[in-house]
């Protein structure tokens, strides 16, 4: 029903001031600029999701639903797009699992210097099942489903490869779980509470990253919506990945030994959007 996470999308003020610090950060070159409905966009393809950042440009569909999330959240990660290879299908299975949705319909993005247009299949769920996080379901069209990768502006040891994992915070983990786990149909693969950390934390595989639904211990369980929070971009390399972006200024921490056993991470303090920010270099596999 869901193969992947399609992409995650942030909300900003200044497209262009957006655009060039997770240019910095990501150490990638936007590979799409668009603009359509009240909006402009830029859009990261890496090599397992892709991040749009977007920015309100004047009335119309996209444009209002931006300018009001602005308006009532500030910048920041707005909404998360789960790939549906078959996107009827999944809405069909949803809707009997008590997930309901939009009717599918196109959503064009056109390029603002040459006219080259996107399509994307897209059905919002609707945010109440979803305990107020901004879900989507993509189906791809043929002239979407091989774009471009964003392009290298350093080693690629440097850079992100991809997204590691997006994070989600809720005030109830049991209902998170059902929602992520029986309904959406993501497996969860670790449901761990630590009180070194102060948070309940639960994993759910997709595609090859990880949905993180986080909760904290500390806080008593009630019924206020969940948000799409932060995120993890993954690298080869976390010395170097730090080290360039030190280098161009940024407010990172060292590097240090992550919570999952061969990881090493390091924070970003100042990502664009003030979207908190890790980033993870894998544990390395043993050879074969």
């Amino acid at each position: 029903m869901i193969s992947a996470l399609d992409h995650v999308a942030l909300v900003v003020r200044d497209l262009d001031a957006a655009v060039a610090g997770y240019e910095t950060l990501l150490g990638r070159s936007a590979d799409w600029r668009g603009a359509d409905g009240g909006a402009a966009h830029a859009w990261f393809q890496l090599e397992n999701t892709a991040l749009d950042v977007i920015a309100p440009t004047g009335p119309g569909f996209t444009g209002d639903q931006v300018k009001a999330r602005l308006d009532s959240h500030g910048e920041g990660l707005w909404a998360i797009a789960f790939a549906a290879p078959d996107i009827e299908t999944a809405r069909r299975r949803l809707a009997r699992r008590g997930v309901a949705s939009t009717e599918a319909r196109p959503v064009r993005s056109t390029h603002p210097t040459d006219g080259r247009k996107r399509y994307w299949n897209t059905s919002v769920l609707n945010p109440v099942d979803a305990h107020g996080v901004t879900a989507f379901l993509i189906q791809e069209t043929d002239e979407t489903r091989d774009w471009p990768r964003a392009g290298f502006a350093a080693a690629q040891g440097a850079c992100a490869s991809g997204l590691d994992h997006v994070v989600i915070r809720t005030p109830n983990p049991e209902r998170a779980a059902a929602f992520y786990g029986a309904r959406l149909g993501l497996d969860m693969a670790l449901d761990r509470a630590n009180p070194d950390w102060g948070a309940r934390l639960m994993f759910f595989r997709c595609g090859d990253l990880i949905v993180e639904v986080a909760h904290d211990m500390k806080a008593v369980v009630g019924e206020g919506p969940d948000s799409a929070w932060g995120l993890s971009w993954r690298t080869p390399d976390a010395d170097a990945m730090r080290a360039r972006l030190a280098a161009a200024g940024a407010n990172v921490s060292d590097v240090r030994v992550g919570r999952k056993p061969g990881t090493r991470v390091f924070t970003v303090r100042d990502a664009p959007a003030g979207v908190p920010t890790i980033v993870v270099e894998p544990a390395k596999k043993p050879d074969a």
